[in-house]
């Protein structure tokens, strides 16, 4: 798991000045990329007690790390507890850039989305103490981050009821029109909502709405958040387009521009 890649940690996008300016606030947590095989085995065991909880039929699958844990293009997200080091939530992150989403698996997705620069999270997974809810909106934030960094365009989720809610009060929205709920193949084939956000306009709509997590969002420097470098500088489209763009392809890319 060792990527052997440099670690940021100021946020993606914000000038050095501007961080001075920021509200600076420490977590009794700390968010890295998980790098090593000990800290993978920390993420899977937070990933199978979450889901155990809720769906202890499907968390037996969870037991041990998924094949795509080790994908070049995917980056599993570790908080721990500064107190004793152990683990308190996880989230993967997957982009398009070398391959198709996994929700892909389960569905064909618009092509106004699918030429674009995509990121899913899934196995979001949280200790359910009374810190985790912090832990949960922290995470949110790092994946947010990482989206920033890495150029996606547009963060992916899926959720089942009464999940994708939490969602909808982050201004994701339905990639599929009435909210449907679709079973997903990597998610057990269980009926979960997909759902989409724009991350260049988040901020704006953010403010627009008056969202509560704006602050801890957008103007707060968390240093115990750490996304780590860029995982593809070198790559500027998804793996579709830089495949070659059919003509269909292209005329919707310039559709949606």
């Amino acid at each position: 798991m060792d990527h052997n890649l440099p670690v940021f940690s100021r946020p993606s996008g914000i000038a050095p000045d501007a961080i001075a300016g920021m509200k600076t606030e420490r977590l009794p947590f700390t968010i890295k990329r998980v790098r090593t095989e000990e800290e993978l085995m920390k993420a899977v065991q937070i990933r199978h007690a979450a889901y155990a909880r809720h769906l202890p039929e499907f968390a037996r699958t969870l037991a041990l790390p998924e094949e795509c844990d080790f994908d070049s293009d995917a980056v599993i997200l570790l908080a721990e507890s500064k107190l004793d080091g152990s683990p308190i939530g996880s989230a993967r992150i997957q982009t398009n850039f070398l391959q198709p989403l996994h929700v892909e698996e389960s569905v064909e997705l618009p092509l106004w989305l699918m030429t674009r620069r995509l990121a899913e999270v899934t196995r979001l997974g949280i200790d359910e103490g009374r810190i985790g809810r912090v832990v949960k909106v922290a995470l949110i934030k790092a994946c947010f981050e990482y989206c920033e960094r890495n150029k996606v365009e547009w963060a992916v989720v899926t959720g089942r009821a009464p999940i994708d809610r939490q969602y909808e009060q982050l201004l994701f929205a339905d990639v599929f029109p009435g909210g449907e709920h679709i079973p997903l193949r990597h998610v057990g084939n269980m009926p979960h909502r997909v759902m989409a956000f724009e991350i260049e306009t988040g901020e704006e709509r953010w403010t627009a709405a008056k969202h509560p997590m704006l602050g801890f969002f957008r103007h707060t420097h968390h240093p115990d958040i750490d996304v780590g470098a860029p995982a593809f500088p070198e790559l500027g489209q998804p793996a579709l387009l830089r495949a070659g763009t059919p003509p269909l392809f292209a005329a919707a890319e310039k559709a949606f521009a």
